[in-house]
């Protein structure tokens, strides 16, 4: 494994293990309930949008490692953006994780770590279950989110 490889990884496990925003903030204003039957991950994003800027953002639920990570990185990606700017670094995620041509991971940051996904269809969905469920939090899309 290579040494980038390696950093990858270590960043996936600390978020794992000590995930970042695990909490419910207390003037949530937005959530939504997003649940991969494939690997039985379940979450809920809870978001406090001001002005159309993401003010506070947590999750609750459980996982797998994937997805887990995903949810703490994804907080702390978005977190005192606007609605369009995390869509943006959405779609940046999406296009990295599901292998689409041009992405650039490294504009993503830590966000980068999830890039080898792309080899492993079924960990997309793990991957990008967080993200699809802060989609329909701070959109008027439903507010129950499934991979399959």
């Amino acid at each position: 494994m290579s040494e980038m490889q390696d950093l990858y990884q270590e960043i996936i496990l600390d978020h794992n293990r000590k995930p970042r925003n695990f909490s419910i903030p207390a003037h949530a204003n937005h959530t939504a309930v997003g649940h991969n039957p494939l690997c039985g991950d379940q979450i809920t994003v809870l978001v406090e949008l001001d002005g159309g800027v993401i003010k506070t953002i947590g999750f609750q639920g459980a996982g797998c490692a994937i997805s887990k990570a995903s949810a703490s990185l994804m907080t702390e990606a978005v977190k005192g953006r606007t609605i369009d700017e995390a869509k943006v670094i959405f779609e940046g995620f999406h296009d990295m994780v599901t292998g689409v041509a041009g992405a650039e991971p490294e504009a993503l940051g830590k966000l980068a770590a999830f890039a080898g996904v792309c080899e492993y269809p079924a960990r997309v969905k793990c991957a990008s279950l967080a993200w699809h469920t802060l989609q329909a939090a701070i959109t008027e899309g439903p507010t129950t989110v499934s991979t399959e």
